[in-house]
């Protein structure tokens, strides 16, 4: 924070691409977080992606290409491990499981990504699943891997069901929540977001709600919680009101992270996708 709210004021250029570099970091750093424990049932694969690598966890029976696949995505600063008691519920119920460790997180190689890749990613795992005859039943996602998920159907990407967990309708606010938190000027925040937008090729407003929600053509559980003090829940309204076959599922008390785990929302996520 002392180091960009001094440079911007001296060196305008420079602060503008420390800040996009510190903003499309990962954080908390994916070597302070636990890898947590994978049982014998689970496979773990790494696949080169990009500049970096992917790293895939799946269920052993997924050699029959007859169950249909769910796809798990975590969020920003996160891992496959925060997606496993979900991918275990659904695993129990017939499904092959694939839980996607994106760039920078977890055992994944790289140290930055950036929403526009968490949707690449998500395209590149689908053709990959689908190549070797394989059918994604469901997408489930968290946070803003949530958002990149819902992007991803707008544009085309084939699942019969999404599931959208904690997911925020705007994702341009990170910019401005992150301008706060490091003592950013407006035109130091404006500039970065620039930055990033032609790094990536794409307006953040295309991630929108607004804008993705209305493309959406396949059923869609949105699952938020009120007390959720990342994502607010207003905006999970906004979310599910944008998308016409949405079903808004609200929780109390389980905030941004334990909603993941929470028995109540995984009975409702698997009534979903099996409905």
């Amino acid at each position: 924070r002392w180091a960009l709210g001094a440079t911007q004021g001296l060196w305008p250029t420079l602060a503008q691409r420390f800040a996009k570099r510190l903003f499309l970091t990962p954080l908390p750093l994916k070597w302070l977080q636990g890898r947590g424990r994978w049982e014998p049932h689970w496979q773990v694969h790494t696949w080169p992606f990009e500049r970096a690598s992917l790293t895939l966890y799946s269920t052993h029976h997924t050699a029959d290409r007859l169950q249909p696949v769910a796809l798990l995505v975590h969020g920003w600063g996160g891992n496959a491990a925060q997606m496993k008691p979900l991918a275990e519920a659904l695993h129990t119920r017939g499904w092959a499981t694939v839980i996607v460790e994106l760039p920078g997180h977890g055992r994944s190689a790289g140290m930055s990504s950036s929403l526009a890749q968490f949707a690449r990613a998500l395209d590149y795992v689908h053709a990959r699943v689908v190549a070797d005859g394989r059918h994604v039943g469901a997408l489930l996602a968290h946070s803003l891997g949530a958002n990149a998920s819902a992007y991803a159907v707008a544009r085309g990407l084939p699942v019969n069901k999404l599931v959208l967990l904690a997911a925020p309708d705007a994702p341009q606010g990170y910019t401005h929540m992150f301008a706060q938190v490091f003592g950013l000027r407006e035109p130091t925040r404006a500039r970065m977001q620039q930055r990033i937008e032609a790094q990536e090729a794409i307006v953040m407003e295309q991630f929108d709600a607004a804008h993705t929600g209305p493309r959406i053509s396949v059923p869609t559980l949105v699952v938020h919680d009120q007390a959720d003090s990342i994502n607010s829940f207003a905006g999970a309204q906004r979310l599910a009101n944008h998308v016409p076959q949405a079903q808004l599922h609200r929780t109390e008390g389980l905030g941004h992270r334990r909603i993941l785990k929470d028995p109540g929302v995984m009975d409702a996520v698997l009534r979903f996708v099996a409905g």
